[in-house]
């Protein structure tokens, strides 16, 4: 079952690894005898579905969430292991889909208009005003 990630990048099933263990959480006693926690890691670094430009992109964009290259998602919301697995499948689906998304335009700088700043000097005058008032009267 490989994992289809967009028109350009489908991962072999072969690369990715996956590891089960106890999930703590409801369940009752079927919890204590199932492995329904999985683990999906997957070595970005060493990936032969990627192009260079690729990779480079997806090694910055998820510094947070890879570990000498390999990315890991961890999922234990469901009961059953199989509803994990996918979660987790499509958590690292949607993932990938964020760290190759293409840059966002670069933002121009624009200067404030005359009334953005004449209504933000006025309300800190307000803000001002107010604060005054509930100053303790002077002694004078």
């Amino acid at each position: 079952m490989d994992l289809e990630v967009g028109p350009g990048l489908t991962i072999p099933e072969s690369e990715l690894q996956w590891r089960f263990s106890r999930s703590s959480g409801a369940g009752g006693q079927h919890v204590n005898t199932s492995d329904s926690r999985v683990q999906l890691t997957w070595d970005a670094a060493g990936s032969a579905a990627l192009t260079e430009e690729q990779r480079t992109r997806i090694l910055e964009r998820t510094t947070r969430r890879t570990a000498a290259g390999a990315i890991t998602v961890t999922v234990s919301e469901r009961r059953s292991q199989l509803r994990n697995r996918e979660a987790a499948l499509e958590a690292l689906r949607e993932l990938l889909r964020e760290a190759l998304a293409p840059p966002a335009p670069a933002r121009r700088a624009t200067r404030p208009t005359r009334g953005s700043q004449r209504r933000r000097l006025a309300g800190k005058q307000q803000r001002s005003a107010t604060k005054q008032q509930r100053r303790r009267p002077s002694d004078d």
